[in-house]
Formats: structure tokens, sequence, C-alpha cells
């Protein structure tokens, strides 16, 4: 049995623990406890929810659907150049097809998410037992071509449920949003991606893509896009 096998639920174990402390705790009104909203489940959109403190001017580039065999060497070679690290959000089947450019990412100093094993949409329509079998299936992908596992979830397509955010939670893995989207993926041109990327601001996360079609739209904005923000003081990190 794996790993995977049986997750164990932080999110659960610690909201049982505070329920059990506002119990004993709460203020009373007429002998009933003061009831206390939950707090709310939601992706990181912003690299301190991710990283926490301590990084200021820090933007995070993150490329989803790969590894592709012609766009992801081309991205990881501007990357190279630019000296820039990113967070790649792998499709495990993907991973299963090139493990050779997965083990590159991961040389490059490049951190790894885990986006689903075959990237079904909508993901939050799956039932329950499937949402758990996508995410496991596609950690032991990458972390079998990788050699080490992902710590972050991105959802296909964005699209979070809280059945969603607790699967991610009992696998440990953080859940990860972006908070710019030249969406990429529609091909609306180079210089409309170029222009959405240069958009960003200390702490956010931004969204392209190098599986899923032709990206030399993504590559030709990057290219313009990783000098141009780091000349205006902007510091890339991996998640």
């Amino acid at each position: 049995m794996s790993a995977f096998d049986e997750p164990v639920s932080r999110r659960r174990a610690l909201g049982l623990a505070a329920a059990a402390v506002g119990v004993a705790t709460a203020a009373t009104v007429g002998g009933a406890p003061t009831a206390e909203a939950a707090p709310a489940k939601a992706a990181a959109s912003s690299v301190r929810e991710v990283l926490g403190r301590g990084r200021k001017n820090a933007v995070a580039l993150t490329i989803d659907d790969g590894p592709h065999p012609t766009w992801t060497p081309k991205v990881l070679d501007l990357l190279a150049a630019s000296g820039v690290r990113a967070t790649f959000s792998m499709i495990g089947q993907q991973a299963q097809a090139y493990p050779k450019l997965v083990r590159r990412i991961v040389r490059a100093g490049h951190a790894l998410c885990n986006h689903s094993m075959t990237h079904p949409q909508p993901f939050g329509a799956l039932d329950t037992a499937a949402i758990h079998r996508q995410i496991r299936d596609a950690q032991s992908a990458i972390s079998d071509a990788a050699g080490t596992q992902p710590n972050l979830f991105r959802a296909p397509g964005g699209n979070w449920t809280p059945a969603v955010l607790d699967a991610a939670d009992e696998y440990g893995l953080t859940p990860v949003g972006w908070s710019v989207d030249p969406r990429d993926w529609t091909l609306p041109g180079a210089s409309v991606i170029e222009e959405s990327l240069l958009t960003a601001s200390a702490g956010d996360i931004l969204l392209c893509h190098d599986g899923g079609g032709n990206r030399v739209q993504t590559v030709t904005a990057l290219a313009a896009v990783l000098p141009q923000l780091r000349a205006d003081g902007l510091r890339f990190v991996a998640l």
C-alpha cells in the first residue's frame, strides 16, 4: 500500500481540535455557546499565501499542462536565459510520457505542482472518489518521474469546490490558484499575453501554459515580459 492510499487531513484534524476548544471556551448567552464562523477554504492566489512572509517584491510564474516535448524545452531555455525559476503544474499522464523533461525541470531548480492525472473538466463535478483518484494517480506519476513529490495542487480550470479542496488537503497538498491570467491558451496573440502579464505586481501568481496546444505566443510573450518585470524590481520565485 502506498503512502497515497491513506491520506491524513490536516485541515480536518485542526478543525476538530479548534471545535473542541471552541466548545470548551465559547462565551455563553442564556447557557448556550456562541457559535463562530468556520474559516473559509480557498486556493492560494498570492506568493505570501504559499511561502509566507519575507518575500519582498516576489512574483511566481506558473506553467501549466505539460510537460510537452516541443514547448517545455523552449520555456526551460527561456527561463534559464532569464535567470527565472518557475513552478510547473504537471498533468500526470504527461509526466509519464516525458519523464526526462520532468527530471530536467527538477534539475533546473523549478518547483512541481500536481495538476491532476488527465485534466478532466469540470473537475469539481467529479465524484469524490474520482477527484481523489485524479490527485493520487498524478502524485504517483509525477513523483516517479521526478524522484521527488509535489507539495502543491492546482485544480484543472481553477475549478475549486469544497470536495476538491478537502481532497488536496488530505494528500498534504497546498491548493494554488493565480492572480494574473492572460488566457494564453485561447491564443489571443503574443502582445495581448504580454500586456496582461506586465500588470503583475509584488505577490502575484502568474498563469501561463506549456501544454495543451501551440504555445509559440506564450513563449514569445515571456521572452519580453521576464526581463521587463525583473527590470521593474520584481523577483521571480518558485512556489
